[in-house]
């Protein structure tokens, strides 16, 4: 395993590069950190590929000033670094937003996406009216002045880790309070202004060719599941996977069986680097 941090415009990213042969990026969600990963990596580095994990600007280990930069090129920046070609992309959340954009903007980079739970620039799916009041308190806490870190966190865990409507009891205390650690930020701590993809991913589904594998919950908010089943039926060679049991952070609740799953789907494709 290999720890550094890359320096990127305006930014400085922590990156960790493990095991060896065919490049995986896993890209993580915005409530969490690369550690959201630390239970797959092992299982993928078994499989026989190497995985490199990063934090986002803002995040964990990494910085940035008040600037506006890309994710996408800062997604770049990291494999370019790494010496990484092409890489099969493994996103969480806004992860697989980032997947899913980096695939339009830089195609002949992405090898394949696995979307965990993820989101699509510029679609709406639609929630119940419990999720919009959840979504409601959410916006209410972030909106505070000054803003309660923690309480925000609460928050997140209950909709993201819980899943909406579940008991606190569902998934095991440890992964809710790495998540609650991950997911507590100090509002002093510059966080950047990301550009956004324009025209957004749901309007430009005709340019992703990549094989695309939408795994999702129906724990999860409505919404996501919702966008899993409109890539399946949009993009021209994407897959909905929908389990009935999990929520939002997937790789974090069954590592084992996202890790066989993304095995299987990658398995069938030439060796890449």
């Amino acid at each position: 395993m290999t720890t550094e941090h890359i320096e990127v415009p305006g930014g400085r990213l922590l990156v960790v590069d493990e095991g060896s042969g065919p490049p995986i990026a896993l890209l993580h969600a915005g409530i969490a950190d690369h550690r959201s990963w630390n239970d797959m990596v092992p299982l993928l580095n078994a499989a026989g590929y190497r995985t490199i994990r990063y934090d986002q600007r803002g995040v964990g280990g990494s910085t940035t000033e008040d600037v506006e930069f890309s994710r996408i090129d800062d997604l770049l920046a990291v494999l370019d670094t790494k010496g990484i070609g092409r890489a099969a992309l493994v996103g969480n959340s806004m992860g697989g937003v980032l997947a899913l954009d980096t695939a339009i903007e830089a195609p002949t980079r992405v090898l394949s996406i696995v979307g965990v739970g993820a989101g699509l620039g510029g679609f709406d799916g639609g929630n119940t009216p419990d999720e919009v009041a959840l979504f409601n308190e959410m916006e209410r806490l972030e909106g505070q002045d000054p803003v309660d870190p923690s309480a925000v966190a609460d928050i997140d865990v209950r909709v993201w880790v819980d899943g909406p409507g579940q008991p606190p009891s569902r998934v095991p205390a440890a992964i809710r309070d790495l998540v609650h650690e991950m997911d507590l930020l100090d509002p002093s701590r510059p966080q950047g202004r990301p550009r956004r993809l324009r025209p957004p991913a749901s309007e430009r589904l005709s340019e992703l060719r990549c094989p695309i594998l939408a795994v999702a919950g129906d724990l999860d908010v409505s919404e996501v599941v919702v966008t899993a089943r409109h890539l399946e039926a949009n993009a021209a060679n994407a897959r909905a996977l929908i389990w009935p049991d999990v929520a939002h952070m997937i790789g974090m609740e069954q590592p084992e069986r996202l890790a066989a799953s993304i095995v299987e789907f990658l398995a069938p494709l030439a060796r890449w680097s």
